[in-house]
C-alpha cells in the first residue's frame, strides 16, 4: 500500500473524530462575525458581548488542569463523549438564550466541553489511525485548520438569517459527530499512570515553562484583541463580509502554524523565531491602531494576524514539549492553564478601552501587550533555550496535543 493510500485508507473511527475536531475548533471563530449583531440584538455594549470570550477561555484554562485526572481515570472515548455532549448542551443552549449573560454563560460550558474533547482527540487519532504517527499528526491538523478557516464562514452564511443559527448549527453538527464517535470509536480504557491536579502545578515551579507560560498570557491578550475587537472596528462590514475576512485569517493560520512554521524554526531557531513572530504581530497591532479609521487597513491587519499567529503557535509548542522534566501532557496542562486564565481579561479590557476612549485603543493594548511578551521571553530566553527542543515542528504527537491548547 502506497504512503498517500495508507493516509487516506483510515479507519472510519479516526475519520469520526476528525471530523468532531473540525467542529470543535469551529467554535473559536464562529461569534466573530455575530458579534454587533448580537450587540444589537440584545441591546448589550461590545465589552459585555467580549465576555463570550472571556468566559470560555477562562473556564477552558480551568479545565485544562482536570482533562488529564479524567481521561485516565475513564478513558479517552468517554472523555470524548462527555466533551461533546457538553458542547452539544451549551452551544444549543446558547443560540436559545435571550439575554447576553445567558450567552456568556453557555459559553463558559462549551469551554468545559471543548477542554475535555480536544484534549483527548489527538490521542485517539493516533491510537486509531494506520500509517505513520507523523501522518495520522497531519490528519489531525488538518482538521484542526479546517475548522479554525470554516467557523468565521460559517457564522456568516448562518449569521446573515439570525445570529442564533450559528450556535443551532455547531450543535446540530456535534450531534453527528457523537452519534458517529459513539458506535465507530471502539471502546478506550484507561491506560498509564493517573495524573493529579497538583502535577501542572508543580511543573511550572521550573524557570522555562514558567517564562513561556506569562509570554503567552501577554501573547494570547493580543490574540483575542483581534477577534474581539477587529469586528467591532468595521463598523460598515457586514455579517457575511466579517466571516470572509477571518475565514482568511483562519486558512493563513492554518498554512503557516503546519507549512512555514518549521522552515522559520530551522532558519532562526525556535526560542529566536518566537520573539520575531511576536515582534511582527506587535508590530502588525501597531500598525492597526494607528489607522483604525481605515478599514482596508484593519482588514489587512486582522488577516496578516493570521499568520504570525499560526507560525507562533507552533514554535511555542516546540518550547513547551521540553520546558520541563514533566510528562508532556502535564507540562501542556500547566502552559494551557496560565495562558487561557491570563489571556482571559483580554478581549473585555480590549472592548472596555473602545468604549471610554476609542477603537484605536484596542490595538493599542494589543500591542503593548505582545510587546510586553517580546521583553518577558527575551529576559528570560537563556532558561528556554537550554530546554528547547531541536526537532522540526510538529514531528512528534506530543507537539501536537500541545498545539491543541495554543489554537483553541
Amino acid at each position: 500500500m502506497s504512503t498517500r493510500s495508507s493516509f487516506l485508507s483510515q479507519p472510519r473511527a479516526v475519520w469520526a473524530v476528525a471530523f468532531a475536531c473540525v467542529i470543535a475548533f469551529m467554535g473559536i471563530g464562529l461569534v466573530d462575525p455575530i458579534l454587533k449583531d448580537i450587540a444589537a440584538q440584545l441591546d448589550a455594549t461590545p465589552s459585555q458581548v467580549s465576555l463570550m470570550f472571556t468566559s470560555y477561555m477562562a473556564v477552558m484554562g480551568v479545565a485544562m488542569l482536570v482533562t488529564g485526572v479524567v481521561s485516565s481515570r475513564i478513558g479517552p472515548k468517554r472523555t470524548l463523549l462527555a466533551g461533546l455532549s457538553l458542547i452539544i448542551v451549551f452551544a444549543g443552549l446558547a443560540g436559545a438564550s435571550d439575554t447576553v449573560g445567558q450567552i456568556v454563560g453557555f459559553r463558559a460550558g462549551w469551554g468545559l466541553g471543548n477542554a475535555l474533547f480536544i484534549a483527548t482527540a489527538l490521542a485517539t487519532i493516533v491510537s486509531a489511525s494506520v500509517g505513520t504517527t507523523a501522518q495520522a499528526i497531519i490528519l489531525f491538523e488538518a482538521a484542526l485548520g479546517l475548522g479554525i478557516a470554516s467557523g468565521p464562514l460559517l457564522g456568516g452564511l448562518l449569521g446573515e438569517q439570525s445570529w442564533r443559527l450559528p450556535f443551532f448549527g455547531v450543535s446540530a453538527l456535534m450531534v453527528v459527530a457523537l452519534v458517529a464517535t459513539t458506535f465507530l470509536l471502539p471502546a478506550t480504557p484507561p491506560t498509564g499512570r493517573r495524573t493529579s491536579l497538583a502535577d501542572p502545578f508543580r511543573a511550572l515551579k521550573h524557570r522555562a515553562l514558567l517564562v513561556i507560560a506569562v509570554t503567552a498570557v501577554f501573547y494570547n491578550i493580543g490574540f483575542f484583541t483581534v477577534l474581539a475587537a477587529g469586528p467591532f472596528a468595521l463598523p460598515d462590514a457586514g455579517i457575511l463580509e466579517i466571516g470572509w475576512i477571518f475565514f482568511g485569517w483562519g486558512l493563513l493560520l492554518a498554512f503557516t502554524s503546519v507549512v512555514v512554521a518549521p522552515l522559520v524554526q530551522r532558519w532562526l531557531g525556535t526560542v529566536p523565531a518566537v520573539i520575531a513572530m511576536l515582534a511582527l504581530f506587535a508590530a502588525d497591532l501597531a500598525v492597526m491602531a494607528v489607522f483604525t479609521d481605515h478599514a482596508w487597513v484593519v482588514t489587512a491587519g486582522i488577516v496578516a494576524s493570521g499568520a504570525f499567529i499560526g507560525v507562533n503557535n507552533t514554535l511555542i509548542t516546540e518550547a513547551v514539549m521540553g520546558a520541563a522534566p514533566v510528562e508532556r501532557p502535564v507540562a501542556s496542562a500547566a502552559y494551557s492553564f496560565v495562558r487561557f486564565c491570563g489571556g482571559a481579561v483580554g478581549p473585555f479590557v480590549a472592548l472596555k478601552l473602545a468604549e471610554n476612549v476609542d477603537f484605536h485603543a484596542p490595538f493599542v493594548f494589543g500591542a503593548v501587550a505582545v510587546a510586553v511578551g517580546v521583553v518577558v521571553l527575551t529576559a528570560g530566553r537563556r532558561a528556554v533555550t537550554g530546554h528547547t527542543p531541536h526537532s522540526p515542528a510538529g514531528t512528534e504527537p506530543e507537539a501536537a496535543a500541545v498545539l491543541v491548547g495554543d489554537q483553541a
